[in-house]
This record gives structure tokens, C-alpha cells and sequence, in this order.
């Protein structure tokens, strides 16, 4: 059903959950899921499929449909003035913290760009009309989330000492993220757009 669809709700009053992002390339989603392939069958974490890999730069839990079309035409500028940053996957860590884990990330290393071109973001979706959520920027992909905080330090040492191939990232995306109509699936995220970065690599 269409967001204009929806009995006595106006389509531009409707709430969607948006996040703008950086999805790494296939080898190096390849390269972490082999790290992480003995370990995935263990019981316990809920892992995030590596095809939801991303890279969150700015998020917004409620906006309103009528902002989408504004925060494209931000977006797209935003990705035209910044150049396309460096990245790495490295080491790991936990939300809200080790000892009391509820989400266990990968860490990404990065080019100084990164944290403007969050800011960015984050500034792109304010603009638009759909209040930004989070909080500090820590440049990071979701791996697993435990159904209750647990001091997961055995976790993190999964990928300790690792470092994935470095790569430059080509575009920046919008993506909407579906909550799931039932307990035990898993949130559906559909691409919206993508724009490519002032300096983004060519392939030849």
C-alpha cells in the first residue's frame, strides 16, 4: 500500500525511517563475513545479514513523507562537495559498552573527511525537515545485537587484530528501513537513491 493510501492519513504527514549511509563493496563485505563465518552458527547473537552491512552516517526515526524530496536535493549536494572518503573495516567494540553489550559493530578507520561528511548529513536531514537522531558519531556496522546486555568482551576479541582491504567509497545512499510486522524478522531496508561523491573512483 502507497503512503497516500492510507485511510485518513495525508501522505506528507506519514513517519518514515530513513538513514543516509555508505555501504562498503562486495569484497570487502566477503572479506569480513569469511572472519566472521566459524562464529556465526554459535548461538546467542542475532547476526545482521552481511547484505545489511552499512556504514550510518545520519539517521531519522520519524520524517515526514513530504521532507523526502527536500533531503534528496540535499543530499545530492552534500555528495557534490565532498570527496569520496577512505575506509577500512578494523577492530571491534559493543554498544552501549563491553561489559553490557547489546550491539556488536565492527569498527571502521577512516580519512579525517569522514566525520564532516557525517555532520553533513546530519545537517542535510535537519534542513529537510526530519530531525536527525543518535548520538556522537562513531563510524562503525552493526554485526549482531544479544537479546540482553551480557559482557561480551570474547566477542570483540572475534576480530581482534583485524583489518579488512581499504577501500573508497562511491556513493552516498538514502535508505528506508521497514520495522518488521513480526516478531522474529528482521527489518527490510529498500534504497531510496544514490549519489555519487565530487571525487568518487572510476572504473576503467
Amino acid at each position: 500500500m502507497s503512503r497516500s493510501a492510507l485511510p485518513g492519513v495525508a501522505a506528507d504527514d506519514v513517519g518514515m525511517r530513513v538513514f543516509v549511509a555508505v555501504v562498503p563493496p562486495e569484497p570487502v563485505l566477503e572479506h569480513l563475513e569469511h572472519r566472521l563465518e566459524p562464529r556465526r552458527a554459535t548461538p546467542g547473537p542475532r547476526w545482521t545479514p552481511p547484505g545489511q552491512w552499512h556504514l550510518t552516517l545520519a539517521f531519522a526515526g520519524d520524517a515526514p513523507a513530504r521532507t523526502l524530496e527536500p533531503l534528496l536535493e540535499r543530499l545530492r549536494e552534500v555528495a557534490a562537495r565532498h570527496p569520496a572518503p577512505h575506509l577500512r573495516v578494523r577492530g571491534a567494540g559493543c554498544f552501549p559498552d563491553v561489559t553490557r553489550a547489546r550491539v556488536l559493530w565492527a569498527g571502521l578507520a577512516a580519512d579525517e573527511g569522514l566525520a564532516r561528511l557525517a555532520a553533513a548529513a546530519r545537517s542535510a536531514l535537519a534542513v529537510a525537515g526530519a530531525a536527525p537522531q543518535g548520538g556522537p558519531f562513531v563510524p562503525h556496522l552493526t554485526l549482531a545485537r544479544f537479546p540482553r546486555p551480557l559482557e561480551a568482551t570474547r566477542w570483540v576479541r572475534v576480530l581482534h587484530g583485524y583489518e579488512g582491504p581499504p577501500w573508497v567509497a562511491d556513493e552516498l545512499v538514502l535508505v528506508e528501513s521497514h520495522l518488521p510486522r513480526s516478531a522474529g524478522h528482521r527489518p527490510r531496508h529498500e534504497t531510496l537513491a544514490g549519489f555519487p561523491f565530487a571525487h568518487a573512483p572510476t572504473t576503467g
